[in-house]
């Protein structure tokens, strides 16, 4: 089971503030548990969202807006990826994620898809030629 590590926004991530080398230490010591435990699979923190940008669908029209934006409550400074093999063995690798912001911080843990969650078809087995959304 795949699960991706939502480490979200803060005001100073938001910001453009680097962490701190101790927070990055903690980061690299959890990220490097994981890689020796076999179950990383990616991770990386994002820029602000002042340099990124957004498109949105409405009634079918789609629209291009510049960053920042001003949800900081729901937006994602990084990620991290992991497989396990039970959502309590997830459980327990993020219980021991470090805190990712300065004083307040928050993640948020979701299972990814895999194709054997979708109805079998054309489409399907595409993603499965590009090699996406599979397992190890």
């Amino acid at each position: 089971m795949r699960f991706m590590i939502l480490v979200k926004a803060s005001k100073e991530s938001e910001a453009g503030v680097m962490p701190s080398q101790d927070l990055l230490t903690a980061m690299a010591d959890y990220h490097e548990q994981l890689a020796k435990a076999g179950v990383l699979l990616d991770g990386n923190g994002l820029h602000p969202s002042s340099k990124g940008w957004r498109f949105t669908w409405s009634g079918g029209k789609k629209t291009y807006t510049d960053g920042p934006f001003t949800e900081g409550k729901e937006l994602v400074a990084g990620y991290t990826m992991i497989q396990v093999k039970s959502k309590e063995e997830a459980l327990e690798w993020t219980k021991r994620f470090p805190n990712p912001g300065v004083m307040d911080g928050g993640i948020e843990v979701r299972p990814m898809f895999e194709l054997e969650d979708f109805t079998p078809g054309e489409a399907i087995d595409r993603f499965r030629e590009m090699g996406l959304a599979t397992t190890k």
